[in-house]
């Protein structure tokens, strides 16, 4: 059975505070997929943001503790879902995507690994663990652009674009809390196991729905 590895954009789950309306028509897609397998990993969203900020107001914080703070933020998201889909998951999360489990359920829940990775880059692995060469990362934009479409009126939108080309549109380096469609040591890493990854705008998910029935859909494909 095909597997799916959804990189969840916290944005998406946790944009201001935990969003029901959108985690509710996720479900519904997503238990509607039968014949269809999914390992989920979800970012921390509003909530890291929340915690790293306060941090940085207080004491003068190294990237370490920014990743550990934004981790447990992924994990705490991660235990959510789970819940959501405790009839259809696997009983407990990965936190280490170079594990292996035999999971028999529909669904496989993830979250963040270790300092200095996103969970963009913890979808690569995990994809790989799991012989798996798709990637769907749900993020809040429609497209790749050539440049921030919140800024730039003219920015240009993407529907294929290749590794090459989006590397040089992104910054090299991960820092947490970078805001990119994929992060670039995620993106490396995909680039050179030639996986593609698809980027669709959450907040529009009937997108998800189409992609995941093969039919036309908005967003781009790296790859």
């Amino acid at each position: 059975m095909k597997i799916f590895v959804i990189s969840l954009g916290g944005s998406l789950t946790v944009p201001q505070e935990i969003d029901i309306k959108f985690l509710k028509k996720f479900k519904k897609i997503i238990d509607a997929m039968d014949g269809k397998k999914f390992i989920i990993i979800v970012g921390g969203g509003r909530t890291a943001r929340n915690y790293q900020r306060a941090a940085k107001k207080i004491v003068n914080i190294t990237n370490e503790d920014l990743d550990w703070l934004g981790i447990h933020a992924t994990r705490l998201n991660a235990h959510l879902l789970l819940t959501i889909f405790r009839d259809k998951a696997y009983y407990r999360i990965i936190k280490n995507p170079k594990e292996k489990v035999n999971f028999k359920e529909q669904i496989l829940i993830a979250a963040g690994w270790k300092p200095g990775f996103s969970t963009d880059y913890d979808a690569v692995l995990l994809a790989k663990t799991y012989n798996s060469n798709i990637i769907l990362n749900l993020t809040n934009i429609d497209y790749v652009y050539d440049k921030d479409p919140n800024k730039y009126k003219d920015a240009k939108p993407f529907k294929n674009i290749s590794w090459n080309d989006y590397l040089k549109l992104i910054k090299n380096n991960w820092i947490p809390g970078i805001s990119v469609p994929f992060d670039p040591i995620a993106s490396r890493l995909a680039k050179n196991l030639k996986f593609k990854v698809v980027v669709i705008n959450g907040k529009k998910i009937n997108n998800l729905r189409k992609f995941l029935e093969n039919k036309k859909f908005n967003g781009t494909i790296i790859s």
